[in-house]
């Protein structure tokens, strides 16, 4: 693991953590002090660092740690009651909230996000200029990048156990389609485009339309407009269509940000954008 700017005392508390519970004052401090760093952007679950995604394993077991160590309690948002360990989170400092957009303590937005009514559990991160639309969920310790939009009903993913699992990256300037889905700790690079409906998972077979080359699993390629599609396996009870990721093609550098210029490669493939 990376040196993490969180606290050790977390490593020494995840040891014990068999007999910890909210009475520990002491663990709770260290547990929420090292949330709140998440919570700031301070510290976060994953970054891309080179071309690997590195994984603070720390701040993952202090988000575990942090349901062992707090009580359950009652919040309220308007007429809205709530019971959880987690509150909501209260810092959104040049974030655009929309009535309707929940975010839990822990999760993080840089300023110029803009937050539809969506979810982002705790862990969540999401980069400057994207925008979280209507009822898209970011799961548990997703990472989302900057300039990046997740179209309406979009799920990524969320991820806490076991501890080094990596989390669903969704890198700069991408894109994802209405109603797909990024699980499994899947990863979409920086520029790649996902149209309405895709399925990637961290065992998703991708291939390249032009040449039928299988690319590497569970990852959307830079600057790659992808669509969900199926590939033919036998099976003993017959021919079945197993899902794929299908690239059609890919976008030129300086592109990333041509909505129309990704619309117009849909269309010609007959896919909704």
């Amino acid at each position: 693991m990376s040196e993490s700017p969180i606290s050790p005392v977390v490593d020494e508390l995840w040891e014990r953590r068999a007999e910890l519970g909210p009475a520990d004052a002491d663990a709770r401090r260290a547990v929420v002090a090292a949330v709140d760093q998440l919570d700031a952007g301070q510290a976060r679950v994953a970054s891309v660092v080179g071309d690997e995604v590195v994984v603070d394993e720390r701040a993952k077991r202090a988000i575990l740690l942090a349901f062992k160590v707090l009580d359950m309690a009652e919040s309220a948002a308007g007429d809205f009651r709530y019971v959880d360990r987690v509150p909501l989170k209260t810092r959104f400092e040049g974030v655009r909230v929309v009535p309707g957009a929940i975010a839990r303590w822990g999760s993080h937005m840089e300023p110029g996000v803009v937050l539809m009514p969506s979810y982002t559990n705790i862990g969540g991160y999401v980069g400057s200029g994207s925008m979280v639309d209507t009822w898209a969920t970011v799961g548990s310790c997703a990472q989302v990048g900057r300039n990046v939009h997740l179209s309406g009903g979009v799920g990524l993913g969320g991820v806490l156990e076991p501890p080094q699992a990596a989390p669903v990256v969704v890198e700069d300037d991408a894109f994802i389609g209405s109603r797909s889905m990024v699980v499994e700790g899947a990863r979409v690079r920086r520029g790649a485009k996902l149209g309405a409906g895709a399925i990637l998972t961290a065992s998703t077979r991708v291939f390249e339309a032009e040449t039928g080359a299988e690319l590497a699993r569970g990852v959307a390629p830079e600057r790659a407009v992808c669509v969900g599609s199926s590939r033919v396996k036998s099976f003993p009870g017959g021919e079945f269509g197993m899902p794929c990721l299908l690239v059609l093609r890919y976008l030129e550098p300086g592109q990333e940000h041509d909505k129309l210029a990704l619309n117009d490669v849909l269309r010609e493939h007959g896919v909704a954008p």
